[in-house]
């Protein structure tokens, strides 16, 4: 039997509560012919609107967040253009060696570990290359930063160029202004702060983007040009995970039912909690600077005199579950998520304490 944890607070996919679960269990109809389930994709979009703070449609499709980050590339761009990959991290790199995988020119704006590039430096870079595409992640849940992407808005305007945001662990959780912001595809995935199974990715998509989509006219599985009218045209291009919508839609009840701003604070306080017990038990924060804390996951550096495989294993011998992380940082950062259904003061306060209890008995 696979083994459970009682504190889970790993940085997604992120536990589900039981009233969500029960949609799974749930007994529809075919997702391809029925009316019902065509009214569900449009209410479900209306949600997502507004969580996202946009006038553009929302698609939504079947699969892992990592699905629609592909597909907003291939759906964009072709072999030869030119993309420009904003980074401090994991993922953000990530949009830039997916580009190179797909035969784009691509340039990367490197930031220093634990920071986010200038943004005059990202204008220059933006002016002199003329990307088409510029990206960035909002959330760089490996490093724990929240990322300031609004300039990125005027930069992409003033050179002609799209601009695509990976907004899957920060959207719910702190403010995501997709239109306010200047942002062509924002892109989000279930298992975050929806604290849904990673079975569904959603994009947001402005007008100047599906003109893109049109010109490349990408037909793949991930393709997005074909979710344009297949709401409203009722077809679709698979046969699509309706239980999984209907999950959706209870979670994006709540979470509105809640207010956002309310949910941003209640991230933001837990958040807070974590960071100001790890400052007291000396553990330091990968960010350099505070404002870039994430309120959905706090990335710290293993403490000294202790191995990140010898951390976890002390945690879960407890029955709590962190995240290690990738790349660069693996075995050298650990991750507290703290999203979603995690976004919980006491869950917070219990996993701290054990983490507390573990660090000081090895040091008596």
């Amino acid at each position: 039997r696979m083994k459970t944890y009682v504190i889970g607070l790993v940085p997604g996919p992120v536990s589900v509560p039981e009233e969500f679960r029960r949609a799974y269990l749930e007994n529809f109809g075919s997702a391809d012919l029925e009316e019902e389930f065509f009214l569900l994709c449009e209410e479900a979009e209306g949600l997502l609107r507004q969580l996202l703070k946009t006038q553009n449609p929302v698609t939504i499709q079947s699969g892992e967040a990592m699905s629609v980050l592909w597909g907003a590339l291939k759906s964009c761009l072709l072999p030869g253009d030119r993309l420009l990959a904003v980074s401090n991290g994991v993922f953000g790199r990530g949009f830039g060696e997916m580009g190179q995988a797909l035969g784009m020119e691509v340039r990367i704006v490197e930031a220093p570990d634990g920071d986010f590039p200038d943004p005059e430096v990202i204008r220059r870079e933006a002016l002199a290359f003329r990307p088409r595409m510029i990206t960035a992640v909002h959330c760089e849940t490996p490093g724990g930063l929240l990322n300031p992407v609004a300039p990125l808005g005027g930069i992409a305007e003033e050179t002609g160029a799209l601009l695509c945001v990976d907004c899957v662990a920060s959207a719910g959780g702190a403010d995501v202004r997709t239109d306010g912001w200047g942002i062509d595809i924002g892109l989000l995935g279930s298992q975050k702060v929806l604290s849904l199974l990673p079975d569904l990715s959603m994009a947001a998509v402005s007008p100047k983007a599906w003109k893109a989509m049109e010109r490349v006219n990408y037909q793949g599985y991930d393709a997005l040009l074909p979710w344009r009218d297949g709401v409203r045209n009722r077809y679709l291009p698979y046969t699509f995970n309706w239980q999984a919508l209907s999950a959706l839609r209870l979670s994006l009840l709540r979470l509105l039912g809640e207010g956002l701003e309310a949910s941003f604070e209640r991230h933001e306080r837990t958040a807070r909690y974590c960071r100001e017990r790890l400052a007291a038990m000396g553990v330091s924060l990968y960010p350099k600077r505070e404002e870039l804390c994430s309120p959905t996951v706090t990335a710290a550096l293993v403490p000294e005199g202790w191995s990140w495989k010898m951390l976890d294993g002390a945690l879960r011998e407890r029955g709590m579950a962190v995240g290690g992380s990738y790349g660069p940082l693996a075995g050298k950062v650990f991750r507290i998520g703290h999203m979603g259904s995690q976004a919980d003061m006491e869950l917070v306060k219990n996993g701290m304490d054990v983490l507390e209890d573990i660090l000081g008995e090895k040091q008596k």
